[in-house]
């Protein structure tokens, strides 16, 4: 079984570097992809309200042959819930739906900022913490000063940024932001739906240490220090996705990686996007 490191977080716990994402997996498909991650060593397992398969998730969970606490779980609350009350009972919804006593992590999804409710939403995650219900608490998608907000009016520093980073979009501005405040950054999209997979510099470097090129793209992030959350439904791909630890990319692979920015988002762009 691969050994995946454990990355430190502000708040004196760990989060496991290499994980899996569940969005846009169905119900049926879904308990199937968790349980066979976990096989294969998965122990990071992040969901959200708004991806409906929350109870699917959690079936997975229960079919999966480890113990709880060996697991670190993540779920998140939607926009619509946004608001102190509702993300308290938002939070309350997801363990009922997942059938689990506490979350190892709830991020706020978006922040929302037209709708100025994230600091309050802020606010019933430090408390859902202090309950119980959840060990660490991070935000998804908030940029420098969302983040700052958060801290200058509650004192409470995120554990994570989820956001996007991939060869294409780097978000390095963020991730540089987050790395100021102590915060991890983990990727979501963290292969930019493959659209760098013929660049030259994956290519090649994919040539070199004999690796796919989504092992190429997830050794980048390993190296850059990421949390990574790809997706998969495949058993193989699942695997494949694991074994990035084998290898590394040379200074001059990294550096044409990097060098692959284009500025070129694949989800919204967090300063207007406001969905129900």
């Amino acid at each position: 079984m691969t050994d995946i490191r454990q990355l430190p977080l502000n708040d004196d716990r760990h989060l496991p570097q290499l994980g899996i994402g569940v969005w846009q997996i169905d119900d049926a498909t879904t308990p199937g992809v968790v349980s066979t991650a976990v096989e294969l060593g998965v122990r990071l397992i992040d969901g959200a309200f708004i991806y409906g398969n929350e109870a699917s998730m959690g079936e997975g969970i229960r079919q999966a042959l480890v113990s709880r606490d060996a697991l670190f779980v993540t779920s998140k609350v939607w926009n619509a819930d946004q608001g102190y009350d509702s993300a308290r009972a938002a939070i309350d919804g997801s363990l009922g739906r997942i059938g689990l006593d506490y979350l190892d992590l709830a991020l706020i999804h978006w922040p929302c900022p037209a709708r100025d409710q994230y600091v309050e939403t802020w606010r019933a995650l430090i408390d859902a913490r202090a309950a119980g219900k959840v060990r660490s608490i991070g935000v998804s998608n908030f940029n420098p000063d969302h983040l700052d907000r958060l801290i200058d009016e509650t004192g409470v520093t995120p554990a994570v940024n989820q956001i996007e980073i991939n060869p294409r979009f780097q978000n390095a501005g963020v991730r540089a932001a987050n790395d100021a405040r102590g915060i991890v950054s983990q990727a979501w999209t963290p292969l930019g739906n493959g659209k760098s997979f013929d660049a030259p510099a994956i290519r090649e470097a994919a040539a070199r240490s004999g690796k796919s090129p989504a092992q190429v793209i997830l050794r980048w992030h390993v190296q850059l220090g990421h949390s990574v959350i790809p997706r998969s439904t495949k058993r193989d791909h699942l695997a494949s996705n694991l074994d990035v630890m084998d290898f590394e990319l040379t200074g001059a692979e990294m550096a044409a990686v990097a060098a692959l920015e284009a500025g070129a988002r694949c989800g919204p762009d967090p300063e207007s996007f406001e969905a129900e």
